[in-house]
Parts: C-alpha cells; sequence; structure tokens
C-alpha cells in the first residue's frame, strides 16, 4: 500500500500518507496527537488544507469526532490533535476527500520534520468530550 492509498483498516498499526495510527476495534476513545513541521514556503498551503478537512468535518457536524489543529511560534510547525469517541469514527475522518488531499500535499511537500503520531489516553478533563 502506498502512502496515499486509502487504509485497510485491520487491527494493529496502520500508515494513512505518512500519518502512522494504531486501530483497534474496539469501542474504547481513541486519542492521536500528530506533529510535524513544514518548510516555511508550505504552511501557508498547510493551512489552506487544514480548513478544508475542518470545513468538511463541520458539515458532517458527528458528535463523536473531535479534531483541532495548532500551529507552533515558529509558523511552520503543526500538532493535530484528534478524539474519536470509538475508534472506528476514525475512518470517517480518512474517507473526506479533503483529508485525501490534505495528506497527500503534506507529503509532497517534503516535510523538514515528517509527522509524529503518538497515541494518547485521557488521564482527565474539566469538561464531558463526548456527551
Amino acid at each position: 500500500m502506498s502512502d496515499c492509498d486509502f487504509p485497510v483498516l485491520n487491527e494493529g498499526n496502520i500508515q494513512f500518507a505518512g500519518f502512522y495510527y494504531l486501530y483497534s476495534k474496539s469501542k474504547a476513545m481513541h486519542i492521536v496527537k500528530v506533529t510535524y513541521t513544514v518548510k516555511a514556503e508550505y504552511a501557508q498551503k498547510n493551512q489552506e488544507n487544514i480548513g478544508s478537512v475542518m470545513n468538511d468535518l463541520r458539515k458532517i457536524n458527528h458528535a463523536g469526532i473531535r479534531y483541532g489543529t495548532y500551529l507552533g511560534e515558529d509558523g511552520k510547525t503543526f500538532m493535530h490533535f484528534a478524539s474519536f469517541e470509538q475508534k472506528e469514527f476514525q475512518q470517517i475522518l480518512f474517507d473526506l476527500e479533503a483529508f485525501k488531499t490534505f495528506t497527500q500535499e503534506l507529503r509532497e511537500s517534503g516535510p523538514e520534520v515528517p509527522p509524529k503520531t503518538e497515541v494518547m489516553q485521557l488521564v482527565g478533563s474539566s469538561y464531558e468530550i463526548f456527551i
């Protein structure tokens, strides 16, 4: 499977457009943090592609997906933080054309620091993430 192919979800690790995800068929909440640094000349285009993904996520308004992206002080380091009420909901993100475009163009841009994915566990929260 190339980096931009549609992932086949089996239990274990998968790679999608340079992003690595741990996938399990259990119903537990799934939290993923991805950080990377793009070339300065690509930062604006990356922000536009992220905006397209966010617009699509807002349109589908899925109650089981929370996704935010943050930009570091250097103006080119990005951190994506996604919480999925169920691990299967991550597939909804993968299915978005805007997400496919974002990941493909990011990979093709040749990031200075490639995406690093960490699967996180919630320790505590001051608010309900999924109601």
